[in-house]
């Protein structure tokens, strides 16, 4: 843990009776970057954002928040730490601005002006006075977002932040959120939408049952990943595994199990893909379909193909143009 990190955990570990949520959760988020955490359902990915908001305790390991420790009775450092999980509660009765007012009222100072600020950043100015309960998903999403903004935090911690939005909306929070890493922000971002992760984040660190399996930056972790994706019929993928171990190298083909069918990938040279899908077809075994290079859903995929155990019960930058 470094004076560098804005967000760091060593040793994680948090269990619900004889299910184990996190099992030694190392995470190392430095200051001023966009940070994805990515894991499949039950990985532990809401558990972990409990915990750093002091919503529930971690059974073993430490947490430091803003190059501090962080845990009980150190929870006013959280007057630094904005932050959005699962989804936002408000009071459907009173409008977005006295919800936003509501809740600045019991958290730490909040400039004057600030919530008329944060509703036109998150474009809810000309909905400011309607009642919440007349507001859709998107709209009590980015209400959510701004109520997370109001102590202008350093770190931000949002749990699916694009739940509800449309793909403008999406776009606008991509450059609000930039901007906000531009302005020297930190944002920590869980996400299942893997597009949008890989155009909005510096680095990413993947779950899967309870633990890390990879963190890095972006560009650095897929440049390292790259390779060949063949799809074959599902009867025939054990076969398929060994024909291409056999030219790659042990263990160099791997199945990943996923909706779209019975894919392999292959750490190859994306140059030589032919000599792959040859060696296929030489043996009967005809490739319906083969991509070379690597994206983030590629590489979650592999990493994460074996599943996980259920889960647990100043002012803000911003790009011009942005709109949610």
């Amino acid at each position: 843990m470094t004076e560098t990190l804005a967000l760091a955990t060593r040793g994680l570990v948090k269990r619900y009776g004889r299910t184990v949520a996190l099992d030694g959760l190392d995470l190392a988020v430095p200051s001023g970057t966009v940070y994805g955490f990515l894991g499949p359902n039950g990985a532990g990915k809401t558990t972990t954002l409990r915990i750093l908001t002091g919503l529930i305790h971690a059974d073993a390991g430490s947490v430091e928040l803003l190059g501090e420790p962080f845990g009980r009775g150190r929870r006013r450092r959280l007057f630094q730490v904005g932050a959005l999980i699962e989804s936002p509660s408000f009071y459907p009765f009173l409008s977005g601005r006295e919800n936003l007012r509501a809740v600045a009222a019991t958290g730490a100072p909040t400039a004057r002006g600030r919530v008329d600020e944060l509703l036109s950043i998150v474009g809810l100015a000309e909905r400011a006075r309607d009642r919440v309960s007349t507001y859709s998903l998107g709209m009590k999403q980015r209400l959510g977002i701004a109520a997370a903004l109001l102590s202008d935090p350093r770190l931000l911690l949002l749990d699916e932040p694009a739940n509800g939005l449309d793909p403008a909306g999406i776009v606008g929070m991509r450059d609000t959120l930039r901007g906000l890493a531009s302005a020297g922000k930190t944002v920590l971002v869980s996400s299942h939408i893997l597009g949008e992760v890989q155009q909005l984040a510096d680095m990413v660190g993947i779950i899967a049952r309870g633990k890390l399996v990879t963190e890095g930056p972006v560009d650095t972790l897929l440049a390292s990943s790259g390779g060949v994706r063949l799809r074959v019929e599902p009867s025939e993928v054990s076969r398929a595994v060994e024909l291409l171990d056999a030219i790659a190298g042990s263990g160099a083909a791997v199945a990943l199990d996923n909706a779209e069918g019975a894919w392999i990938r292959v750490r190859f040279d994306p140059r030589q893909a032919a000599q792959l899908n040859r060696t296929l077809a030489q043996a009967g075994i005809f490739a319906s379909r083969v991509e070379v290079g690597t994206d983030l859903e590629s590489l979650f995929l592999e990493l994460t193909s074996s599943g996980g155990p259920a889960d647990d019960a100043s002012p803000t930058a911003r790009q011009p143009g942005a709109r949610w």
